[in-house]
């Protein structure tokens, strides 16, 4: 038995790195559609997304999977095979750093605390890909890829790109792992019509701010609001990756807010903008999950309270127990 099940367990480890491989090389193409410096670095970059999620999910033994696809897109945009393992080498060991991050933090992949939001937002995020930003950033300039000059504005860029991937694409696959289709008879007709009305505003309003010269980048805020405290972390998420992802798409364009600035200039700014976005829709979703979960669980214990209150007046009623032995003559006579 012990030996049939060992290539069985083996067989789904390689085909699960076979998938990881798959999606980050096909999410990369996606991503360089976007790209800003020398044809790699774009301002999402959403394997990163794909590969801390696949490490939250499947464990550390799909790391080869991460690599894999790492390889294969980086094989035809670096310089020389040197520069493009270096550069998979620190594709590979900025989610498992984060995922280390995490962990150490004990962050949940149910994202239902507040706790775990900032989590994924300062350790998985922020802090994590610094490795990757840095080693690639770095390595592209001292092989003369890249001039001295250009490191920052490329930093700024490969920075973005891998944060967002990791701040809008790593929360909707959690939500997406532990999705459970409701039946039809639960979901009322009104919710589908809100959910639609959300989702349409989202990207009006935020289509809207990116394209004046002015800067109303402030307007998605309500639209954030109204997903968390109406849907949780099943509307908070997808909101903040359109958000994020219409303002990618503009900054990239550089229009709106975008334009007449420089490279770096933009690159903070859409940092700083999807990060607030992604931040302020995970930790209201957080907070409002936590609220309800707490609402609930009072609700228990007060059932279970009075139930227990029922039972003690409904024993006490039928009188002591077991009764009382009746008292023969003589009982007690000497």
């Amino acid at each position: 038995m012990e030996r049939r099940a060992w290539p069985v367990r083996h067989g789904t480890t390689v085909v699960q790195i076979l998938v990881v491989a798959g999606a980050y090389y096909g999410a990369a193409r996606l991503g360089l559609l976007q790209e800003l410096v020398r044809g790699q670095v774009t301002p999402l970059w959403p394997p990163t997304g794909i590969a801390l999620a696949a490490l939250l999910l499947l464990g550390t033994r799909v790391w080869p999977g991460i690599a894999l696809g790492a390889f294969l897109v980086n094989i035809s945009l670096g310089p020389s095979l040197l520069v493009v393992l270096v550069i998979v080498a620190g594709n590979t060991a900025a989610p498992m750093l984060s995922y280390q991050l995490l962990r150490r933090a004990g962050f949940r992949v149910r994202m239902d605390r507040l706790h775990d939001a900032v989590a994924l937002v300062c350790l998985g995020a922020l802090t994590g890909m610094l490795v990757s930003t840095t080693v690639g950033s770095g390595v592209l300039v001292l092989s003369g890829a890249l001039r001295a000059a250009d490191f920052w504005p490329t930093w700024a860029v490969w920075w973005t790109g891998d944060a967002m991937g990791v701040l809008v694409i790593t929360p909707v696959l959690l939500l997406l792992s532990a999705a459970r289709w409701p039946p039809a008879a639960r979901i009322r007709p009104y919710r589908w019509a809100e959910a639609a009305l959300l989702g349409g505003c989202t990207f009006a309003v935020t289509e809207l701010a990116v394209s004046s010269s002015m800067n109303l980048l402030f307007l998605v805020s309500p639209c954030l609001i109204w997903a968390a405290f109406r849907f949780e972390r099943a509307g908070a998420a997808p909101c903040a990756l359109l958000v994020s992802t219409v303002a990618i798409v503009a900054a990239a364009e550089r229009s709106g807010p975008f334009a007449h600035h420089d490279l770096f200039t933009n690159m903070v700014t859409l940092q700083a903008f999807n990060g607030i976005t992604a931040l302020t829709a995970l930790l209201l979703a957080a907070l409002v999950t936590e609220r309800r979960t707490t609402h609930r669980e009072i609700q228990r214990v007060v059932t279970e309270l009075s139930h227990a209150v029922s039972r003690l007046e409904s024993d006490a009623s039928a009188g002591p127990w077991p009764p009382p032995r009746r008292q023969e003559p003589g009982d007690g006579d000497t």
